[in-house]
C-alpha cells in the first residue's frame, strides 16, 4: 500500500474486517516523498537548486524510510529516520513518518511525540494534524481529537479532506457524538461518493437510528461491488429485514453463508438474530 496517499484496493478492501481496514486508510497520512504542502502562511518549501546539504540528505533518508516502512521493515525504517533527523533535526516529515511507525508498533507515547514534534516544526501541517487526531481518537481523547482534525481542515490546500471527514465522524460517532459524526461522514460522501468505509459506517449510523429507508441506499450500492464482505452483507440483511422485503434479505444471507461461512456474522444469520 502507498503509505503516501493512504491509498486502498478492491483486494485490500474486500479481504479485510472493516476496523482493520479503517486503521489501514485513515491513519497513513503524508509520510514522505517531499515536503509537506504548506499552508499560505507558512515559507515555502526548498527548492533543488537552494535545498540545503542537510536538508537534502534528511529528505533522501526520509524517502528511503517511507520504502522501508511500506515492506513493514520498521527497524530498517527508524534507522532511516535517525541519520534523517541527524542530518536536519529541522525537517517535519521525518517525525511525521516515525509518529506513524511508533502508531503502527502500538507505542503511542511515542508516536505522538513525533506527532507533536513534526506540528511544533509546522504548525499547518495538516496531514501530520489527522495523524495525532487519529491517535487521539484511539486512546478516547475525544474533544482533543476533533480539535486536531478540525485543525487539518482548516487548511485552504488540504487534499485529503474527504479522509479526515470520514475519520472525524467515526471518532465523533464511537464518543456517542452521533449527530455530529452522521453529518461529516455525508460531508465526506459529498466529497467522495463511492467510498466504502463512509458508505457502510453512514449506513450503519442511519439504520441505528430507524432510518433503514435511508440506509438502504447506501448499503445496496456498497453490497452490489465486489467491496462487500460479511459485515456488510449482514448489515444489507438487518436493512431489508426491517424494510419487509424477505427476497432480497434473503438473498444477501445466502451469499453471506457461500461466501463467508465460518463468519460471526453468519452465524448471526443462521440464529435469525436480526436484532444483534
Amino acid at each position: 500500500m502507498d503509505v503516501r496517499n493512504g491509498a486502498r484496493t478492491g483486494a485490500l478492501v474486500a479481504l479485510l474486517p472493516w476496523a482493520a481496514l479503517l486503521s489501514s486508510v485513515v491513519a497513513i497520512s503524508g509520510c514522505a516523498g517531499g515536503p509537506s504542502p504548506q499552508a499560505a502562511d507558512t515559507p515555502a518549501p526548498f527548492t533543488e537548486s537552494d535545498e540545503p546539504e542537510g536538508r537534502k540528505r534528511a529528505r533522501i533518508r526520509t524517502e528511503l524510510a517511507t520504502g522501508y516502512f511500506e515492506q513493514g521493515q520498521t527497524s530498517v525504517a527508524l534507522d532511516e529516520l535517525k541519520q534523517a533527523i541527524a542530518a536536519d533535526p529541522t525537517y517535519p516529515d521525518a517525525y511525521n513518518l516515525r509518529g506513524l511507525i511508533y502508531l503502527r508498533m502500538a507505542d503511542n507515547r511515542q508516536a505522538e511525540d513525533s506527532f507533536r514534534r513534526a506540528v511544533a516544526l509546522n504548525p499547518r501541517d495538516a496531514n501530520t494534524l489527522h495523524n495525532l487526531g487519529w491517535l487521539q481518537c484511539q486512546e478516547k481523547r475525544w474533544d482533543e481529537s476533533q480539535r486536531s482534525f478540525e485543525q487539518a481542515l482548516a487548511s485552504p490546500i488540504y487534499r485529503d479532506r474527504a479522509k479526515t471527514l470520514m475519520t472525524l465522524g467515526i471518532c465523533q460517532a464511537r464518543a456517542g457524538r452521533n449527530a455530529e459524526g452522521e453529518r461529516n461522514l455525508a460531508r465526506a460522501w459529498e466529497l467522495e461518493e463511492g467510498n466504502p468505509i463512509v458508505g457502510y459506517n453512514l449506513a450503519s449510523m442511519l439504520f441505528a437510528r430507524g432510518d433503514a429507508a435511508t440506509a438502504q441506499n447506501y448499503i445496496r450500492r456498497l453490497n452490489n461491488s465486489e467491496l462487500a464482505n460479511a459485515e456488510t452483507l449482514w448489515l444489507g440483511v438487518k436493512i431489508e429485514n426491517k424494510l419487509g422485503d424477505r427476497v432480497a434479505a434473503r438473498q444477501l444471507g445466502e451469499q453471506l453463508r457461500k461466501r463467508f461461512p465460518q463468519s460471526r456474522e453468519a452465524g448471526a444469520y443462521d440464529r435469525g438474530a436480526f436484532n444483534e
